[in-house]
Order: structure tokens, then sequence, then C-alpha cells
């Protein structure tokens, strides 16, 4: 209400209503205490109004708290998601000598070929199984820490992970080795769980998908690093070959050390430990500015919603009809994210080389760049994903990748006709590379995020993560199987899942860029037909269309349903 301004013609028991309305509601309390007592254009009439005689421009900055904090969070966590993806590559063959050596002590002849070869699938495979094992742990641990207590908890695997790891070799257990990788892959399915969810929650939705790409733009840099240490100059010999897996150890302890010092995700203070002081500081520590009265507001609106509601479990939120659109789109987001074919390149880097001709002697620095542009996609990602929208990288990302990998067909295929065409083939792999982390990389974490309400979350990370894992290990166990069926056709495989994943994208998912998590429910709801009915007989929705407000429409279709959900 302005000063001047005639009161609207009422009766005395609305404007009594009103009046307890504001007295009551938690948000505008907060709003008043925060304007009236840090903004000098403005004041308080106690239980009423906060007048504003001048609204300052908003301004949305990235303050060092957010930056610091997600560097932190993702070095710690989703850096060594990516470094174990690729620090297997290079020390393979001495990982088999040292398999070989220890089954002959133990049972006085070499091992079979069969029995290693299972081995070695073991140890690569069951790094995806611990992923899966994480992932579930993330609702149960998330509900009780919270979100950064879950990262720092977290970096106990990876610590015991490393000394087995980096040990196994002085000890003479292989299975030292195996049990490590299984640790970090439950590192990692913590990780791509928790960090996504709390650098979605302190971020502002202006910066939140840039914020967000930190999730891929570690995992790319976690990829070059172990690729950079598994060099021969480096710790990629006979002799250092443990000391690529001690090295996890750094991350985990830079973020141990660090990251306590930042706070929780107002998110999590305000909906599950009701602390609306510890929010409000966490909000001012994460903008670096002291009225963060809207972004409170915005969070309370939809705890209002949701106060009565508990965490959905997964099977109520696959039940649920009203987030029916949102879970197809992150299951088919996250299946295509693993099924594109990227982790065939990663995990088989050194073969997809050898078979397209490259000398043996050149394979590790041009799998070294395979690498580089990743990092350097992943941050270009980063900084247009705000300008460009989340729905125009990931289409497009998808798309070019089924274009490169048909070109990759085509020049594996005619390698033998001129000594050049091997060479294409490493244009098509970095094409196809620079495809991914342009867009599918990092966007599926981000969308999981904010395709969901805050009670969904935890659920929906579950999903996504579930089907990650599974897929990353299905293309880890099958893809050798499929290139050997098929051989320089495989990649049509994946050719086929990119343009199938690029397609749905295209009629289904709305564009998230600076929208709220309840606009983005309320544009889903509307494809899935979930609007609640017309209030045609509300004499009060009548008169408030009337003056000019939003009538009946205003309840959101995701508002309709959060209130009919399980309570």
């Amino acid at each position: 209400m302005v000063l001047g301004e005639e009161e609207p013609a009422e009766s005395k028991e609305n404007r009594e209503e009103v009046a307890r309305e504001r007295v009551v509601s938690p948000g505008f309390l907060v709003s008043s205490f925060i304007k009236s007592q840090q903004s000098e254009s403005a004041f308080s009439v106690p239980g009423l109004y906060t007048v504003s005689l001048d609204s300052p421009r908003r301004t949305m900055g990235w303050s060092r708290s957010l930056i610091v904090a997600s560097l932190v969070g993702a070095f710690g966590s989703s850096f060594l998601y990516g470094y174990n993806l690729s620090v297997v590559n290079a020390p393979t063959l001495y990982i088999k000598a040292f398999y070989n050596e220890t089954w002959e002590r133990r049972h006085g002849r070499p091992i079979d070929p069969d029995t290693l070869t299972l081995l070695w699938s073991v140890t690569v495979s069951i790094f995806a199984i611990g992923g899966l094992v994480g992932t579930f742990m993330v609702k149960m641990i998330g509900k009780v820490l919270g979100r950064k207590h879950t990262l720092l908890v977290n970096n106990g695997f990876a610590i015991a992970a490393a000394l087995l790891m980096g040990c196994s070799l002085q000890a003479g257990v292989f299975e030292m080795l195996i049990v490590g990788r299984f640790l970090m892959g439950v590192d990692g399915g913590i990780a791509l769980s928790a960090l996504p969810m709390y650098l979605n929650e302190i971020s502002p939705k202006e910066i939140r998908g840039s914020l967000g790409q930190a999730t891929a733009i570690f995992i790319c840099i976690g990829v070059f690093t172990g690729q950079l240490l598994g060099l021969p100059e480096l710790l990629g010999k006979e002799s250092t070959w443990p000391y690529l897996f001690g090295v996890i150890m750094v991350p985990a302890l830079v973020q141990l050390l660090s990251l306590p010092f930042f706070p929780e995700s107002p998110h999590y203070l305000l909906f599950e430990k009701h602390d609306e002081t510890g929010a409000v500081k966490a909000f001012q520590t994460f903008l670096g500015k002291a009225d963060v009265s809207r972004e409170v507001e915005e969070v309370l609106a939809e705890s209002r919603l949701q106060r009565n509601l508990r965490l959905l479990s997964v099977l109520e939120l696959l039940r649920d009809p009203c987030v029916r659109w949102q879970v197809t789109t992150v299951v088919v987001t996250m299946a295509c994210y693993q099924l594109c074919g990227l982790n065939a390149i990663w995990f088989y880097t050194n073969s997809i080389f050898r078979k397209a001709g490259i000398p043996p002697e050149k394979i590790p620095y041009i799998t070294l760049s395979t690498g580089g542009i990743e990092t350097l996609a992943a941050i270009f990602s980063g900084l247009v994903i705000e300008r460009l929208g989340r729905r125009p990288l990931l289409i497009g990302g998808f798309g070019l990748m089924a274009v490169f990998f048909g070109t990759l067909t085509v020049t594996l295929t005619l390698q033998d006709h001129a000594p050049w065409i091997p060479y294409l083939s490493t244009l098509c792999i970095l094409a196809i590379i620079a495809s991914f982390c342009s867009g599918p990389g990092g966007i599926p974490f981000i969308l999981t995020g904010e395709l969901f309400q805050q009670t969904q979350r935890p659920a929906a990370f579950t999903v996504a993560g579930t089907v990650n894992w599974l897929s990353n290990f299905t293309v880890g166990l099958l893809f050798p199987f499929i290139q050997k069926s098929l051989d320089t056709y495989c990649f049509l495989v994946f050719a086929a899942v990119c343009t199938a994943g690029a397609t749905y994208l295209y009629f289904v998912l709305p564009e998230t860029k600076n929208r709220t998590h309840a606009e983005i429910s309320q544009a889903f709801a509307k494809r899935g037909k979930a609007s609640p009915p017309e209030q045609k007989g509300d004499p009060a929705a009548a008169d408030e269309k009337a003056n000019g407000g939003p009538g009946p429409d205003s309840t959101s279709a995701s508002d309709f349903c959060i209130k009919n959900s399980t309570v």
C-alpha cells in the first residue's frame, strides 16, 4: 500500500482477516523485519505493512562465499567422480600384472586369462555398483545431516578408498584395490546427488544454471587430471601407479577442512529444520547482501504450500500423477546422459584410438586432448547457459552427437582407404566430446534439482542417480560385446539414443531458465492436465479478478497437486 492512496472498500471482517493473516505469516514477519532493519528507504507498520518509499533495483552477483563454496564442494565431490572414470586407463597393464603376480604367489601358477579378464571387469564395473549403493544412501543421510554435512561425511569414503587402493601393491592384496573402487563408487553416488542439491539450493535462480555447471566442469577437470597424471612421465609407471589412487585423498581433505566454514543450504534450514534465522544468515552469506527478504519469501511461499507434507518416498514420487512428466523427463535425460556413448569413449579410449589406426606411442597424448576438450566445452556451457537456456543446449548437444557418431562410423569403416582418415576419426571423437560437455554433460544434474519441489527433491535425485549408475554399469559391461558384434557400426546405436533423447526433449521439456521451482512445476502440470477445475462459483475469486487480481487461475496446477498429495 503506497502512502496517500485511498484504502480499497472492504468489509470490517475482511480487513481483520487480512490483518490477522499478515501478523501470523512467517514470510511477512521475516520480510518486514529484514526490510525495516536494513533498508533506509522503508519503514514498517507492526503487524500490517512494510511501506517502501523507494524500490531499489535488486542486484544479483556472484559473491565470494558462493563461488568458493561451489568450488570447494565440486573439488571434493564431482572432481573425484571424473578422476575415477579415467584413472584406471593408464595403469591397466600394470594392474593386470599385479593381479597375475599375486595369484601366482598364492596358488603357485599363473592366473587363467578368463579369470584375469573377469577380475579386471569387476575392478572397472564395481565403481558403478558402489555408485548405486551411494545413491540409495543419500536420502537417508541427507534428511538427518543436511546437504553440507552429507558432503563432509562422504569424504570418509574417499579417504578410506585412497588408503586401500594406494597400499594394495605394497600389501600384495589385489582385493584392496577392488574394495577401494567400490568405496569410491559409493562416494561418487552420494556426491552426484548431494552436490547438485546443495548448489541448486544456495544459488539464486538468475545464476542457478551457471553455478550448477560446476558439477560438470569439475567432472571434466577430474577426467583430465586422471589422464594427465597417468602419463608415463608422471605417475603412469610400474613403480608409481598406486600413487594415482592415493592422490584421491587430497581433494577429500581440502573439502573436509574448508566446507565447514560455509553455511548449510538455506532451503534445508527453512523446510526441514524450521530455522528462519539460520536461513536468513545463510542467504546473506551466499548472496553477499543484507536484504534477502525476497529470497526468503520465495522459499517460504513454497514452504507454506508444503508445510503439512513430509518428504516423499521414491515409490510415492513414481506414483504421483502431478510429477509424472518431470520424473519421465529426468529418467530419459539421465539414461541418455550415460547411454549416449561417452562412457564407452572414457572407458575404452585407448582401444578406440588403436582401432582407428593411431600409433600406440601417440595414444596417451591424444587421450589427454579429450580431457582438455571436455573441460573447455563444460566451461563454455557454464558461461552461456543463462543466456541460451537449458533446452537449446541439451537438444543441440544430443543432436550434434548423433551427427558426429554417424560421421565416426563412416570414417572407421573407411579408415584403410587413406592415411589421413584415422585422424578424421580422432576429430569426430573430439567433436562428440565437445558436443556432450556443452550441454548433456552437466544439465541433467541441474534439471533434477529444478524440476521438483523441496519435498520431492531427495526422492527425485534417488531416481536420477539409480538410472545414472545402472546405465553407467550397462555401458561398461555391454560395450565390448557391442563393439565385437557390430564392429565399426557400433556407434550407430549411440547415434540412435542421442536422436531419441533430442526428439523427446524437443517436444516435452520447457525452458527452466530464471524460473522458480513452482513455476517449473506449473509448466509441467499444464502438460499433464493436472490443473484444478475452474472455481466459477467462488465469489472471493470473482472479487479478486474484478479488482485486477489474478483470479482463479492464480492457483497454479503445481499448488493444486501439492495440496492433494499424501500428508
